[in-house]
Protein backbone atom coordinates (compact mmCIF):
# COMPACT_ATOMS: atom_id res chain seq x y z
CA UNK A 1 0.00 0.00 0.00
CA UNK A 2 1.51 3.61 -1.05
CA UNK A 3 1.78 5.97 2.03
CA UNK A 4 -0.85 8.47 1.89
CA UNK A 5 0.10 12.11 3.35
CA UNK A 6 -2.22 14.40 5.49
CA UNK A 7 -2.45 17.40 7.31
CA UNK A 8 -4.38 17.78 10.58
CA UNK A 9 -4.94 21.28 12.28
CA UNK A 10 -5.31 21.41 16.17
CA UNK A 11 -5.58 24.66 18.36
CA UNK A 12 -3.01 25.14 20.45
CA UNK A 13 -5.19 25.71 23.54
CA UNK A 14 -7.08 22.20 22.56
CA UNK A 15 -4.02 20.02 21.43
CA UNK A 16 -0.68 21.60 20.36
CA UNK A 17 2.13 20.38 19.15
CA UNK A 18 4.20 20.12 22.46
CA UNK A 19 1.32 17.92 23.83
CA UNK A 20 1.96 15.57 21.36
CA UNK A 21 5.64 15.68 22.13
CA UNK A 22 5.12 14.75 25.15
CA UNK A 23 2.39 12.42 25.16
CA UNK A 24 4.26 10.68 22.15
CA UNK A 25 0.87 9.14 20.52
CA UNK A 26 -2.49 10.41 21.03
CA UNK A 27 -5.91 9.27 20.06
CA UNK A 28 -6.94 12.11 17.48
CA UNK A 29 -10.20 12.43 18.60
CA UNK A 30 -12.92 15.47 18.72
CA UNK A 31 -13.45 15.27 14.96
CA UNK A 32 -16.69 16.39 14.07
CA UNK A 33 -16.84 16.84 10.38
CA UNK A 34 -18.64 14.66 7.96
CA UNK A 35 -15.93 15.51 5.09
CA UNK A 36 -13.23 15.07 7.56
CA UNK A 37 -14.37 11.67 9.21
CA UNK A 38 -14.01 10.44 5.09
CA UNK A 39 -10.54 11.79 5.89
CA UNK A 40 -9.93 9.97 9.07
CA UNK A 41 -11.22 6.62 7.30
CA UNK A 42 -8.97 6.70 4.55
CA UNK A 43 -5.81 7.29 7.20
CA UNK A 44 -3.76 3.80 7.64
CA UNK A 45 -0.64 2.96 9.39
CA UNK A 46 2.35 4.56 8.11
CA UNK A 47 1.08 7.55 6.81
CA UNK A 48 2.19 10.44 7.54
CA UNK A 49 0.99 14.21 8.62
CA UNK A 50 1.67 17.28 9.19
CA UNK A 51 0.76 18.99 12.70
CA UNK A 52 -0.46 22.68 11.52
CA UNK A 53 -1.28 24.51 14.91
CA UNK A 54 -3.94 27.31 13.73
CA UNK A 55 -5.53 30.13 15.47
CA UNK A 56 -2.47 31.92 17.06
CA UNK A 57 0.25 29.99 15.62
CA UNK A 58 -1.22 29.49 11.80
CA UNK A 59 1.97 27.07 11.03
CA UNK A 60 3.03 23.46 10.10
CA UNK A 61 5.08 22.85 12.83
CA UNK A 62 5.70 18.90 13.11
CA UNK A 63 5.19 15.25 11.32
CA UNK A 64 3.50 13.06 12.20
CA UNK A 65 2.61 9.23 11.60
CA UNK A 66 -1.02 7.38 11.44
CA UNK A 67 -0.11 4.15 13.82
CA UNK A 68 -3.20 2.74 14.44
CA UNK A 69 -6.40 3.34 11.29
CA UNK A 70 -9.88 4.54 11.87
CA UNK A 71 -11.49 3.46 15.09
CA UNK A 72 -14.71 4.46 17.62
CA UNK A 73 -14.28 8.15 18.88
CA UNK A 74 -15.11 7.68 22.32
CA UNK A 75 -15.21 11.38 22.74
CA UNK A 76 -18.36 11.33 20.48
CA UNK A 77 -22.26 10.98 21.70
CA UNK A 78 -23.61 9.30 18.55
CA UNK A 79 -21.94 6.18 16.39
CA UNK A 80 -20.10 6.53 13.59
CA UNK A 81 -17.56 9.15 14.18
CA UNK A 82 -13.71 7.99 14.27
CA UNK A 83 -10.13 8.93 15.38
CA UNK A 84 -7.22 7.47 14.81
CA UNK A 85 -3.88 7.49 16.39
CA UNK A 86 -0.74 9.49 15.84
CA UNK A 87 2.72 9.05 16.83
CA UNK A 88 4.43 12.26 17.26
CA UNK A 89 7.93 12.47 14.59
CA UNK A 90 10.18 15.16 14.30
CA UNK A 91 9.59 18.57 14.53
CA UNK A 92 10.16 20.96 11.98
CA UNK A 93 13.18 23.10 11.41
CA UNK A 94 11.26 25.89 11.11
CA UNK A 95 7.61 26.42 11.09
CA UNK A 96 5.87 26.90 7.81
CA UNK A 97 3.42 29.75 8.19
CA UNK A 98 -0.14 30.41 6.51
CA UNK A 99 1.02 33.59 4.81
CA UNK A 100 4.67 30.78 3.42
CA UNK A 101 2.34 28.56 2.11
CA UNK A 102 -0.15 31.35 0.22
CA UNK A 103 3.19 32.77 -1.32
CA UNK A 104 4.08 29.21 -2.72
CA UNK A 105 3.52 28.75 -6.05
CA UNK A 106 3.62 24.88 -6.06
CA UNK A 107 0.99 24.89 -3.04
CA UNK A 108 -1.79 26.92 -4.63
CA UNK A 109 -4.31 24.50 -4.75
CA UNK A 110 -3.70 22.77 -1.41
CA UNK A 111 -6.65 22.00 0.56
CA UNK A 112 -5.68 24.28 3.10
CA UNK A 113 -6.25 27.37 1.12
CA UNK A 114 -8.94 25.56 -0.76
CA UNK A 115 -11.43 24.31 2.92
CA UNK A 116 -9.48 26.59 5.63
CA UNK A 117 -11.94 25.61 8.09
CA UNK A 118 -11.45 21.47 7.31
CA UNK A 119 -9.34 19.94 10.38
CA UNK A 120 -8.22 16.66 8.60
CA UNK A 121 -7.37 16.55 4.87
CA UNK A 122 -5.31 15.00 2.47
CA UNK A 123 -2.41 16.32 0.86
CA UNK A 124 -0.64 15.30 -2.64
CA UNK A 125 2.84 13.87 -2.47
CA UNK A 126 4.35 16.85 -3.77
CA UNK A 127 2.61 19.16 -1.80
CA UNK A 128 4.15 17.40 1.62
CA UNK A 129 7.49 17.58 0.09
CA UNK A 130 7.28 21.14 -0.84
CA UNK A 131 5.88 22.13 2.74
CA UNK A 132 8.83 19.76 4.28
CA UNK A 133 11.57 21.88 1.91
CA UNK A 134 10.46 24.71 3.49
CA UNK A 135 10.46 23.97 7.21
CA UNK A 136 14.01 22.21 7.11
Amino acid sequence: MTTQYWLVKSEPEAYAWADLVRDRRTAWTGVRNYQARIHLNAMRPGDRVFFYESVTTKAVVGIAEVTKAAFPDKTADEPGWVAVELKCGEALSKPVTLAAIKATPALADIALLRQSRLSVMPLQRAEFETILKLGR
